[in-house]
This record gives C-alpha cells, structure tokens and sequence, in this order.
C-alpha cells in the first residue's frame, strides 16, 4: 500500500462515521444523495486490505490521545486502590463491547446479504430485525442516534483540543517569562506576575485563527506529512512523561484509597472518555484482509492501551499525589525547557489532530448546507460554515474552560452511549431468535445499566461542578484565610 492510500486509510480510523453511509444501502434516495459527495474522499487506492500490523497501528492511534493524559487526575476523584480496578473494569467491558459489535456485524451481514456494515447500520439493522414492531418501524432512527452521538463525540475531542492548547501553551509562556525575570529584582518581578496572569480564554482566542485555516485544508492527504511528525511528537513526549514520572514515587499509603462517591462520576467520565475507541473498530475489521485475525489484533491492540492507561495513570497520580491537574503535561517543571518541550510537542500533535476529528462532523453538516445554495455560492458557504463549526467548538471551550470537566462532560454523554449502551442492546436485539440464555441477557442489562447510570450521574455531576464550582472555591478561600491567619499569629507569636 503506497504512502497516499497509508494516509487515507489513517483518516479513515478517525472517521469511520462518513464511510458507513457508502455501504448503508439506505431505500431512502433523499439520505443516499446528500452524502453522495463525500463519497469521493474515501476510496482507498489499494482495495486489497490491511495487514494485521496495519491494524494493530490503527487501534492504538484510534485509541490513544488527550484522554490519556487526563486520567491520573481522573484516579484522583477515584482513589488510588479503587481507580486502577475501576480502569481495568471499563477497559474489559468496553473491549467486550466491541467484540459484541464485531460479532453483531457479521450476523446482520449475513442476514441482509451486505458486503459490510458500519457502527451506525449495524445499530439500524439489529432494530429492523428486533422483537419490537416499534423499534422496527423506526430501524432508521438507530442510524441517525449513532451518527449524532459520533458527531457530538467528534466535536466534543476538538473542544477538548482547544483547552488543551490553551492550557499549555499558557504554562509554557508563562514559564518563559519567569525564567526571563528571574534576575530582575523584586518589583519588577511583581509587576512581570500581573503581566502573566493572562486569561485562558486569551489563549483559545489566539488559535482561533488558525485552526480556522487549518481545517480549510479540506483533502487530508495535504496533512499526511504533519499527521506524521504529529504522532511522532506526541510518541516522543510520552517517553519523556515516562521517564520523568517514575523518578520520584509517593508511598501509596499517603493517598487516599477511595474517594467519596460525588467524585467517582467524574472518574467515571474521564475514564470512558479515553476508552472510547468503538468508532474505529468496524471501519478497521471491514477492510482487513483476514478478518478472522481481527478479534486477536483487538485484544491485543486494547491490551497494549489499557497497559498504557493503567500505568500512566497510576503513576502519574503516585508521582503528583493530589496536585495532579487536568493534563498531566501540566505537573511538569516550568523551569526545565527539556518538559517544556513536551507541551509543545504534545501540542503540535493535537493541533494537527484537531483537522482530523473535525473532518467527521463537517463532512456530515455541511453537505446539508451547502446543498440548499447556489453553485457560484458553494465554496464561499462551506467555508463560512467550516469557519462556524471551529468557532462553536471553541465556543464551549471558553465557556468550560476547565480540561478535566470538559473531558468527563463528553465522556459520561456521547462516549458512554457508544461504548456501553449500544453494543449490549444490539446484542439483544440481533441475536434473540437463537434462544439467548440468561446469562447472556444478564450480563447486556448489567452491561448497559452501568452506561445508564454512568450517563446520567456523570452528566449531573459534571454539569453541577460547571454551573457551581462553589466547592472548588471554597476550598481554595478556605486554605487561603487559613494561611493568612497562620502567618498573622506567627508575626504576633514573634513581636
């Protein structure tokens, strides 16, 4: 496969929500038409498949992002004996997930004579094939569910993206600037720390401009050089989060063990969040060359992940204990240009990253608009509409500017729809012909309870802690006059 049909398919693993309308087979003309266009972006120059080390590679690139490093903050709200059980719990579970889409998929191909059937088909068919004439009468709608919550998932990474950016690099110019005053003496120092307390929202503001001309790149094979050197940096900075984490490790003792349940939502969130890789899974099976081999690339793709998770997780909580911030690039010295350049590197990835997820809900919004328009209208109407779609992404990010709450709001809202909710249903719906035993029917209920549950108490909580981070600030004033008090007792101790 040559370098171009390489890079097509690596977009495709981040989009795997436009190749499902090519092979829907959809009766309804209207919906086949207005994603006729698109179709042309996603023909892979060589038709003979992946190998397996091919999708090996894809699964962990699909897989592996920001998520990542949010969660040592994430065992933080669980605790650090119970965070790491809760992680492994949710990673087996959202593996199963996918196994039972797989398998899902291939029953319904066979039953409705397709080729290959995408997440949001897959969803529509196990409802036109159910028990219930309700839900048959209404299979279309299990399509349009999907492709809405991989949109609003899609979106919400590019939210998190901006954040992200913001955040570091707003720790990087500030370190500069204080390495740069260092010598100055006192009061210039003070009036240099007025300067830097620029606001993050600054920051989002500055990359709106420029992720704005960033996706008016609208062929991704023009940013197949960019992916490149993207995953490349981001690879480089795990190393050195690796090496710089293990150095120092906090007595487990002195942590908390587990936290209150008011903090477990958010844990809960952020960790489905990271594990939120079932997108991927079908686009990838369907274009393996052996697909019976899938289900072994599956395993240990998401066992490599989950070993990635677990260890940087609870490493990174050992190490910052409960200091940790929202990104762990965070927690890295300021003063020390060697981590520095990890949060530039990093950010390099995601900023080319960015064009990527956002390539999913542009390529499904804007057709529906741009066909309502005149021709000599067209490209100046997808363009303003490009331009909108990046400014409603960092439109919520300004107002969440927080990394972590961010995080867990898209994780506990679209992520756990996709990975927990869908699959064990569709299971349900697929195979209840063939005498499920109860054990089966058992474990999908279980299975989506814990999405149901995670959904709504992850969403109320995340919304709670947006709309009043009394708590937070409580806390914060609370230990300030705390402070105060104790140096003016000291001062009086001392005269």
């Amino acid at each position: 496969m040559d370098g171009a049909g390489r890079e097509e398919l690596d977009m495709e693993v981040m989009k795997p929500l436009i190749d499902e309308q090519n092979s829907d087979g959809i009766s309804d003309e209207e919906h086949e038409n207005s994603f006729l266009p698109v179709e042309k972006h996603y023909q892979l120059d060589n038709e003979e498949g992946i190998t397996f080390i091919q999708t090996l590679t894809h699964l962990l690139k699909g897989n592996i992002g920001t998520g990542l490093l949010g969660l040592p903050l994430a065992i933080k709200n669980a605790g650090i004996v119970i965070g790491p059980i809760s992680l492994v719990f949710i990673g087996v579970i959202s593996v199963h997930c996918m196994h039972i889409l797989v398998r899902c998929s291939h029953c319904l191909c066979q039953r409705m004579k397709k080729s290959s059937l995408g997440y949001s088909d897959t969803v529509s068919y196990a409802m036109e094939v159910g028990p219930l004439t309700a839900l048959q009468k209404r299979a279309s709608w299990g399509r349009y569910i999907v492709d809405f919550f991989l949109v609003i998932t899609q979106l919400g990474f590019c939210s998190v993206y901006v954040v992200f950016l913001a955040e570091n690099v707003k720790q990087v110019h500030e370190g500069f600037l204080e390495n740069k005053t260092a010598p100055i003496n006192v009061s210039a120092t003070s009036s240099s720390s007025e300067k830097r307390s620029t606001d993050l929202r600054i920051y989002m503001l500055c990359f709106l401009p420029f992720m704005i001309l960033l996706v008016f790149i609208r062929d991704l094979k023009s940013l197949s050089l960019l992916s490149l050197l993207a995953n490349l940096s981001m690879a480089v900075s795990l190393v050195i989060i690796y090496q710089y984490i293990v150095r120092d490790i906090v007595d487990p003792q002195k942590l908390p063990p587990v936290v209150g349940w008011k903090k477990y939502p958010l844990f809960f969130g952020t960790a489905i969040f990271a594990f939120e890789g079932i997108g991927v899974v079908l686009p990838l099976e369907n274009r393996m060359k052996d697909t019976t081999r899938f289900p072994q690339a599956l395993n240990i793709g998401m066992g490599i992940v989950m070993t990635l998770y677990i260890s940087l997780a609870t490493l990174g909580y050992l190490r910052f204990g409960d200091e940790i911030k929202g990104s762990i690039t965070l927690n890295l010295p300021q003063d020390i240009w060697l981590y520095q350049s990890v949060k530039i590197l990093y950010s390099f990835g995601i900023f080319v990253t960015y064009s990527i997820q956002y390539y999913v809900p542009a390529e499904i919004l804007i057709p529906a608009v741009t066909s309502k328009v005149e021709q000599k209208w067209k490209l100046l109407c997808e363009l303003a509409a490009r331009a909108l779609l990046v400014c409603s992404t960092c439109a919520v990010a300004v107002l969440i500017p927080r990394l972590d709450l961010v995080i867990s709001f898209v994780g506990a809202v679209s992520s756990s729809t996709l990975a927990l909710i869908l699959p064990p249903l569709v299971e349900i719906l697929t195979f209840y012909k063939e005498n499920l035993s109860l054990w089966t029917i058992f474990k999908d209920v279980f299975i989506a309870v814990i999405g149901v549950v995670g959904f709504l108490t992850g969403t109320y909580v995340t919304v709670e802690e947006i709309i009043y981070p009394a708590s937070t600030v409580l806390a914060n004033a609370t230990e300030s006059i705390s402070a105060d008090l104790n140096a003016t007792n000291l001062v009086v101790g001392l005269k």
